[in-house]
């Protein structure tokens, strides 16, 4: 036990706490990027488990939190625009399409209805 060394295990225990916040912060920043969540400090604090005081006191973590949050206020371009809609709005798009199908096979149906009509009245005056 003479070996024992309190402050480099100290230093030990503190290194494996920071990476293993990281790796929590980072698992919890892609979740929220793929859930298309806003992305700030208080909902990777939530998300990831930690303190608000956690991110802030980490310079990489709070670097890489401020350059997301700043990337999604800038306004999207027409591409991720079109992205978006493609990928949110489809089901939208898809019942608005059914919709309109079933109008025109009602007006279909009722022009074939009133071709029957002049059809009869045609036959009747020969």
């Amino acid at each position: 036990m003479s070996n024992f060394d309190l402050k480099e295990h100290l230093k030990q225990v503190h290194k494996h706490r920071k990476a293993a916040t990281t790796k929590k912060v980072d698992e919890a920043i892609k979740r929220l990027v793929k859930a298309n969540e806003y992305i700030n400090f208080n909902n990777v604090a939530n998300e990831a488990g930690v303190a608000k005081a956690t991110l802030y006191n980490h310079p990489d973590l709070r670097k890489r939190i401020e350059s997301l949050r700043q990337q999604q206020s800038q306004p999207p371009t027409p591409k991720h625009v079109k992205r978006e809609m493609n990928e949110r709005n489809k089901d939208a798009v898809i019942d608005s399409l059914k919709r309109k199908i079933k109008k025109l096979e009602d007006d279909n149906k009722q022009l074939r209805d009133q071709l029957k009509v002049a059809y009869a009245e045609v036959y009747k005056k020969f």
